[in-house]
């Protein structure tokens, strides 16, 4: 069997910079390495970019290890690979061909379809969703209005730019009381793995979660609080696409904060989760119909909402590189549902390249 090479490419320059690096650590492990070879290439926080075998490991300590090369992505797509600096001059480097990208990165610069974009330039097939599924999903805003659109149930919400909070504060403090009531939900439009979420209970809290959230984005969405259960569903395919058993998560806090998700380690996660045969092919085929409306390939998570009193199912949000420790929700639902971790991650190389190969048929030129 001949090798083929493979980038793992983690860390990045969002919030969830921890997150990748977990996720990469776990699925370096599970690739195939008779089938590939793994080239671990780190971002760093400034955005670098530095490959070596003890690249992962210099970036979970913080530090950047004496071999440590700097590494960048040809844009050429008649040499799909890295140009990667010697260690005997820092004038010269070497040509590493590429057969596949996997970018296990979270959040900004990552998964809002820049990166996507950037090995669409250089013609080098990756996992997961393209450009145009990444930005809108990671846009909690755009992604909600293309779910409304698409006859999907979502939670109330409101959104605003910085310059208009800045401008008109206490109409907008009106709006929110009067549209959501409290308590409510405030975030950051494009960020992941809960940070910068603020749960308000009180119209003196709001002003401060507001700011919190501008920390991390120019625009702010505020959704109203839901009283149900959280549960999610795994995608995976692109043409033909499956949902996987959907899961509930019981946060240790009061909600499934980053400190919950990474940190405190308390929270329940079942999986999979007994639901009525009614609500449970509900959740899988909005989960299906969500990553559809974006255009997802690949790998998603579809997070819901269950209204304890109504019953009623709601979408709150798709998120296109869920993460994928190996105990994490995504590979665990799958698991539970048949496909084991190594599989699915296998799976995930063999989507990205057939999708490669279907839509290179497509990049032609145009007539003279």
């Amino acid at each position: 069997m001949i090798q083929k090479t493979v980038a793992v490419i983690f860390g990045g320059r969002s919030g969830e910079h921890v997150v990748s690096l977990r996720s990469a650590a776990s699925i370096m492990d599970a690739i195939d390495s008779e089938k590939y070879k793994i080239i671990p290439v780190g971002i760093s926080r400034e955005g670098l970019w530095y490959s070596g075998s003890d690249i992962w490991q210099a970036f979970w300590e913080y530090r950047l290890p004496v071999n440590a090369a700097k590494t960048v992505l040809l844009t050429d797509p008649s040499q799909p690979g890295l140009l990667i600096q010697s260690e005997k001059s820092p004038v010269e480097w070497n040509y590493q061909p590429l057969d596949i990208v996997f970018p296990i990165l979270h959040g900004t610069y990552g998964e809002d379809g820049t990166i996507q974009g950037l090995f669409e330039m250089a013609g080098i097939p990756y996992v997961g969703s393209g450009v145009l599924a990444s930005s809108v999903s990671m846009d909690k805003v755009v992604m909600k209005i293309l779910f409304e659109r698409a006859g999907l149930p979502v939670a109330s919400y409101v959104y605003f730019h910085r310059h208009e909070w800045v401008q008109d504060r206490s109409s907008w403090q009106d709006t929110i009381i009067k549209q959501l009531e409290l308590p409510c939900f405030v975030k950051p439009a494009n960020l992941g793995s809960s940070v910068g979420i603020t749960k308000v209970s009180s119209l003196d809290e709001l002003g401060a979660a507001v700011e919190e959230a501008f920390l991390y984005d120019e625009k702010v969405i505020v959704d109203k609080f839901i009283d149900g259960r959280e549960i999610e569903c795994s995608v995976l395919g692109d043409l033909d696409v499956q949902a996987s058993r959907p899961g509930e998560i019981i946060p240790c806090n009061e909600f499934y904060d980053y400190r919950a998700k990474y940190i405190d380690d308390r929270s329940e996660l079942i999986v999979p989760v007994e639901l009525s045969l009614d609500i449970e092919e509900k959740v899988r085929n909005y989960s299906i119909k969500a990553f559809q409306v974006v255009e997802g390939s690949g790998l998603a998570r579809v997070d819901f909402f269950i209204e304890r009193v109504s019953g009623r199912v709601i979408v709150n949000e798709i998120n296109t590189m869920p993460g994928f420790t190996s105990i994490s929700m995504y590979p665990k639902l799958w698991e539970a549902s048949g496909i084991s971790y190594p599989e699915l991650v296998n799976r995930l190389l063999d989507i990205a390249e057939s999708r490669f190969i279907r839509r290179k048929s497509l990049m032609v030129a145009p007539p003279e």
